[in-house]
């Protein structure tokens, strides 16, 4: 019996263990995002988190009627590329993301985290 309630233990374990890495570490998505950076900077109540936006060329509309312009909210983790893009706001930058299920509060607050600067041009 005891062999039985060890191994159920052990496998729901592991079964939480996978289930945690794939909502909160697994890499699903990454690419390129290109625009005029917005702004970027360090906020928090409990974690200090670097958060920016990145404005791309083009709109569309989320309502009927309505016109916006593609916006790219992100979250940088590395303090010398947020200090780079803090420094440079209003510049046009092509940015490398990995994108995660869900957020981590110490990683930041949304589910795009920038990690690294491809190219900075004073305007496009």
């Amino acid at each position: 019996m005891r062999k039985i309630i060890f191994i159920v233990v052990s496998i729901l374990i592991v079964g939480f263990g996978i289930f945690f890495y794939w909502k909160y570490f697994y890499v699903f998505g990454e690419g390129v995002k290109s625009g005029h950076l917005n702004y970027v900077v360090l906020k928090g109540d409990v974690w200090k988190t670097y958060e920016g936006k990145l404005i791309q060329e083009g709109i569309r509309s989320r309502t009927v009627g309505s016109v916006q312009s593609y916006e790219f909210e992100f979250s940088v983790v590395n303090k010398q590329i947020a200090e780079k893009l803090m420094a440079n706001s209003g510049k046009w930058f092509d940015l490398h993301y990995r994108e995660f299920h869900n957020v981590i509060p110490w990683r930041g607050n949304t589910t795009y985290i920038v990690d690294s600067i491809l190219s900075m041009k004073e305007d496009r």
